[in-house]
């Protein structure tokens, strides 16, 4: 198909021109887009510096730099917005999606992309309604994690040492549970103070909780055994930094048990769900803390009263079956009749029995006692007798000291060894001759003589035994 060309006379058309040239009469100069949008901007800006808008919150998205991003939108139009990180930080609740709000910024352009949206500085919940259904999508998120199970729950303790109150140092709460504590058992209470309402509430109530959690057993601050958490009443605004998430975390995390007394008994929050005891009042909180000392003592009495009770029935009742057996159980005497019989017979078979053995060694000892008969040990005596003085006469007549009396002499070396050869004696060169009545020193020809050793009488000899008698057997 062939393509027309233009008809000239279109060529007047100013829509139709090629290049373009300014028309006459026209004094609009053409814009760059930046200067089209930085124009645009301006107005904006300048038109709508200071809003507030309400919507409902969509796409809301916390970026890694800590900026948020969102879009407000109604039933028939959607504007996005944006919050920079040093307000974002400051966000008392946590914005998601379909939460109500009023944002409160200003109008602006962002030219890259040729939209326009809201600057915002402040973001608030968008009345009671709105903060309700915040509070119920913090509270699904949070009851999906297990924060709120009941299995979690820990167990307070009977009678705690050590109470530790997390609440405003100068309200109305702490001297009412101090009363009450004081009321019906005394014990010792240390108060952390924070912030109970307004912005940095929730960060100082969980740091305060993480506080007495982190304190060591033994150390120079006590560590407690229950820790409270507590705050009058008000409207669900001013009670809101107890349904902070950093709130319900500290307490769902902390290994000391708790007790949640925030506001009123129609009062619920977060707080509530996460701790392990939840407390219509501050004044209920001391009283599920501790006991009443004067009940407790009442008690003690009637258990020990019980106890006592019985123990003596117990006894009376083992009496009772014990004088009931003891009908059954034969008598004494018929118990010990066998064995004192018993022990007679055996008492008579010893008797018996000794009588016959000491006849058997009597007769024995008369048998063998004959033997021993005096003449025979007589002989005996003087047989062994004369052969003793037989062996010491020998004795007498081998001895060589016996010759030193008849003019015979002993030769000895210096070292007292007998010397029997003349060739031993000149190897000696000094020796020694010892004769009845002691020792001369003599040298060999050439040799020195040598001092004369102490005299050494021969030894006595033993005087022979004298003649015995018989004397008696016995």
């Amino acid at each position: 198909m062939a393509v027309p060309f233009p008809d000239p006379a279109s060529e007047t058309d100013p829509a139709a021109r090629l290049l373009a040239e300014a028309a006459p009469g026209d004094n609009v100069p053409p814009l760059s887009v930046s200067q089209l949008s930085a124009a645009i901007k301006r107005t904006v800006e300048d038109g709508f510096a200071r809003v507030r808008v309400r919507g409902e919150l969509s796409g809301a998205k916390r970026a890694a730099s800590g900026h948020f991003y969102a879009a407000l939108k109604d039933d028939n139009a959607l504007i996005d917005m944006v919050m920079w990180k040093g307000q974002a930080a400051r966000l008392a609740f946590r914005p998601e999606d379909g939460i109500e709000v009023i944002a409160t910024g200003k109008l602006t352009t962002y030219p890259g992309r040729s939209k326009y949206q809201l600057v915002v500085d402040t973001l608030e919940v968008a009345g009671e309604g709105a903060l309700m259904l915040l509070f119920e999508k913090l509270k699904a998120r949070l009851g999906a994690e297990g924060l709120f199970d009941v299995a979690r729950k820990q167990e307070l303790p009977r009678l705690p040492r050590i109470i530790g109150v997390v609440t405003s140092p100068t309200g109305a709460v702490i001297r009412d549970i101090l009363h009450r504590l004081a009321d019906r058992f005394p014990t010792n209470v240390i108060v952390w103070p924070v912030l109970v309402q307004g912005d940095g509430a929730a960060a100082q109530v969980a740091n305060a909780i993480r506080g007495f959690d982190a304190i060591e057993p033994g150390g120079a601050v006590p560590r407690p055994d229950l820790v409270i958490v507590a705050r009058g009443g008000g409207s669900i605004e001013d009670l809101w930094a107890f349904n902070e998430e950093v709130v319900v975390r500290a307490i769902a995390e902390c290994r000391i048990p708790t007790i949640s007394a925030v506001g009123h008994e129609t009062d619920v929050t977060l707080a509530d769900h996460a701790a392990d005891r939840r407390a219509p009042t501050p004044t209920a909180a001391a009283e599920m803390a501790v006991p009443v000392r004067a009940e407790l003592q009442e008690l003690l009495a009637t258990w020990n009263g019980r106890m006592i009770g019985a123990a003596n029935r117990h006894q009376a009742l083992a009496g009772e079956r014990l004088i009931a057996l003891a009908r059954h159980l034969p008598k004494r005497e018929a118990l010990y009749a066998p064995q004192r019989q018993r022990l007679d017979d055996c008492g008579d078979r010893l008797d018996r029995s000794q009588r016959q053995r000491l006849a058997v060694v009597a007769e024995r000892l008369a048998t063998r006692g004959g033997s021993l008969r005096p003449s025979l040990l007589a002989r005996r005596w003087d047989r062994d007798r004369a052969r003793l003085e037989g062996l010491g006469r020998l004795l007498d007549s081998l001895d060589p000291r016996a010759l030193l009396s008849r003019g015979y002499a002993m030769v000895r070396d210096a070292s007292g060894a007998i010397v029997t050869t003349a060739a031993r004696a000149h190897d000696a060169g000094h020796l020694r001759l010892q004769f009845a009545d002691g020792e001369v020193p003599v040298a060999i020809a050439g040799s020195e003589v040598p001092p004369p050793a102490p005299s050494t009488p021969p030894p006595a000899r033993k005087p022979p035994p004298t003649k015995r008698g018989q004397g008696e057997l016995f």
